[in-house]
């Protein structure tokens, strides 16, 4: 059996005698979809665990999610769940008191650590088996995408290995769509004199980036060597403006909003400067791609991985910033 997790936050003990669980079935897509966004879900205080799997790989398309909450879920909370398995319309999700868990636990259960290009990514609990020859970072299972398990974090790491591979030289940087900040601290890792910031949409997610800066040992800051955070949608901040243009710009987001950036990014980055597009399906990569090329990029080379795939594109021409 096949599993994929979005652990949308560890919640902790309310007094319950023991926690509850919410099971639906629902179709690969709608699994895919969770490992970017849980909806409303998220904005609850003590949002579930969720954990998608396949239980007949004889059946792809047939799919089971599940939802670990730290008390008994409410109608609306069941409705929420709901919204999230379109294809079980008509179903209501079976409710089952389950044995009190270890939720930390729980949200790292299955996460293996992940080996892309130079890196390896693992959770707390494989601390200990950690290559001598990787770059290694600790990113905890948590309330923000961007473990390195889903195909497009790590397809970005293999690309991010392959442009150093390549002797690319980075001296400006920035992380679109931060989630965790891991691809910004890979970056910074591989180009450890530039500059480099890191965005996202969420408020959430640049706290968690902060967290997990400290835990990896990544500098905060301005200066070169140091990360510096802001909550915005794309390159919409001031400080981010100020910065560009950037020679590498790393945007794990989704098809339709990369296509809807393709301008704003586009003019963010220099002359010869290179963009990693990722977040889009196979099916997706060509519209992807053609809305970059309109803007003066052209592919350099494609990571294959799985139904996801990374682009790496190259800014031919300048078209200013500012």
């Amino acid at each position: 059996m096949s599993a994929r997790k979005r652990a949308a936050a560890a919640p902790a003990a309310n007094g319950e005698t023991g926690s509850w669980k919410a099971t639906l079935p629902c179709n690969k897509a709608e699994a895919e979809q969770l490992q970017e966004e849980i909806g409303a879900l998220a904005l609850l205080d003590e949002p579930p665990v969720l954990m998608t799997s396949e239980p007949d790989p004889a059946q792809p398309d047939v799919w089971r999610l599940d939802a670990y909450f730290a008390g008994p879920p409410s109608a609306e909370m069941l409705a929420m769940l709901k919204s999230l398995a379109p294809s079980a319309a008509g179903q209501e999700p079976l409710v089952e008191q389950v044995e009190e868990r270890d939720w930390v636990t729980l949200s790292q259960q299955g996460l293996e650590p992940i080996r892309a290009g130079r890196f390896f990514v693992h959770t707390p609990a494989h601390r200990d088996s950690v290559p001598a020859d990787s770059i290694a970072f600790e990113i905890d299972a948590g309330r923000a995408f961007g473990t390195g398990q889903h195909e497009t974090t790590s397809g970005c790491l293999v690309a991010l290995s392959k442009l150093k591979d390549q002797g690319i030289s980075v001296s400006n940087l920035i992380d679109l769509g931060t989630g965790t900040g891991l691809l910004a601290f890979a970056a910074m890792r591989l180009w450890p004199a530039a500059r480099a910031a890191a965005s996202d949409i969420d408020p959430v997610s640049i706290e968690v980036t902060e967290e997990n800066a400290g835990i990896n040992a990544v500098r905060l800051g301005r200066i070169r060597g140091q990360l510096e955070l802001a909550v915005a949608a794309g390159l919409e901040h001031p400080r981010l403006r100020q910065r560009a243009p950037y020679d590498l710009i790393i945007a794990n987001i989704l098809a339709g909003p990369l296509i809807e950036l393709a301008p704003s990014v586009s003019k963010a980055l220099e002359a010869g400067g290179r963009l990693i597009l990722a977040g889009l399906l196979d099916s997706q990569a060509d519209a992807v791609a053609a809305a970059y090329r309109r803007h003066g990029l052209m592919q350099s080379f494609r990571v294959e991985h799985g139904e996801w795939p990374t682009l790496v594109m190259r800014k031919r021409r300048s078209l200013g910033w500012r």
